[in-house]
């Protein structure tokens, strides 16, 4: 894969959403964020896997983004792209429609995959859902990460994130305005960690079970990513959303070793 000759540019717009997500995120809640990506892979061609916990979540990690000088390309979910305004901007900004439940859905990766390919940074929930674990710990995930990440040969890199919950619930919109003032108020912290590339164990994609095996991999290094974040929380959260389901179904059972 040769990059050089051509590697993605964030537009102006996108440039201008990380200043703004960063001053949002400074606004409601402290955020601290540790680790770092190498400087060589902070252009792309780069995915980052983070967890899923609140609909806050993209806004918090466009922030930390920004504190370590990468624009990352989303893979959000399609209802976003039909909002007037903001769809446009998302698309003119690069991000990637991912239409889940329809036969289109399995287009976001081959868009992600020419994104990679040029170069890019692509942030993607390899849990493909805001997680429901009633631990909130990382769910068994879907296997597009792997997959994007096998078939173009970009490093992945865990990015674990806690705190973002306490800002926004889950049933957002309803009840965001309650979330937003109880966040002013006590501007609570979200900790945001980039973690070490994962080794995925795998060198081909068509092999046998690799993606199944390589998302295990990703589930296993964030949830060892986040459990420095939350310490003092090892089993459930503090902060309980009472709107927020729980489905234990997709427990994910970390590898041995």
């Amino acid at each position: 894969m040769n990059t050089a000759h051509s590697p993605w540019q964030p537009p102006s717009i996108w440039r201008a959403a990380l200043l703004l997500a960063r001053a949002l995120v400074g606004l409601l809640a402290r955020l601290e964020v540790t680790g770092d990506v190498p400087a060589h892979l902070r252009r792309g061609p780069l995915v980052l896997a983070a967890n899923h916990i609140s609909p806050f979540d993209p806004v918090v990690m466009v922030a930390a983004c920004q504190t370590r000088g990468i624009a990352p390309r989303i893979m959000a979910t399609a209802g976003l792209f039909r909002v007037p305004v903001l769809g446009a901007a998302m698309r003119h900004a690069g991000h990637i429609r991912v239409d889940r439940g329809t036969s289109a859905v399995h287009r976001a990766l081959d868009d992600a995959a020419v994104a990679v390919a040029a170069g890019s940074v692509i942030l993607i929930y390899p849990e493909g859902r805001i997680g429901l674990d009633p631990g909130m710990w990382p769910e068994r995930g879907k296997t597009g990460a792997a997959r994007l990440a096998l078939a173009c040969g970009a490093p992945v890199v865990p990015v674990a994130q806690w705190g973002a919950h306490e800002v926004l619930p889950y049933r957002a919109p309803k009840g965001m305005l309650r979330g937003i003032a109880h966040a002013l108020r006590r501007r609570p912290v979200i900790r945001v960690h980039f973690g070490a590339p994962v080794d995925l164990g795998e060198t081909a994609a068509a092999n046998p079970g690799a993606a199944r095996r390589a998302t295990d991999r990703i589930v296993d290094a964030l949830t060892d990513t986040l459990a420095p974040l939350r310490p003092d929380e090892p089993n459930l959260p503090r902060h309980v959303d009472p709107g927020r389901p729980s489905d234990p179904s997709r427990a994910h059972r970390r590898r041995s070793g």
